[in-house]
């Protein structure tokens, strides 16, 4: 199923082109924009992106613990609440999506770290 040429023109418009290269098993940190009455800031989310969908409207899934649950935020790609994404940390990982890691816990959730390149 191809896009019609003038929707695939307005979605390349509409793209960032500031977001850092990453895939998954690698750390993030997040800024979302957080909107508090009439004031605004920025709240971090740090963790691994554990699944990237890329396309039109793609997004990335990113997990942390937090006080010991799992949390996950899928972030689309060319939000708004997304300010800005910071590639912390590349790790070795042999397949696309790591939902395998939702049922790990403690040292056996690590991944292993690969040299920045």
């Amino acid at each position: 199923m191809s896009i019609h040429p003038v929707m695939q023109r307005l979605a390349e418009k509409l793209n960032r082109t500031d977001l850092p290269a990453f895939g998954a098993g690698d750390t993030v940190r997040v800024q979302v924009k957080i909107k508090e009455g009439d004031k605004e800031r920025l709240q971090a989310f740090e963790g691994i992106v554990i699944a990237r969908k890329n396309g039109p409207q793609g997004s990335f899934t990113v997990r942390k613990m937090s006080f010991g649950h799992g949390v996950e935020r899928i972030f689309p790609f060319n939000s708004k609440v997304v300010d800005k994404v910071e590639k912390i940390r590349s790790s070795k990982v042999r397949r696309a999506r790591l939902f395998y890691l939702r049922g790990l816990r403690g040292k056996a959730a690590r991944l292993k770290e690969v040299e920045r390149a």
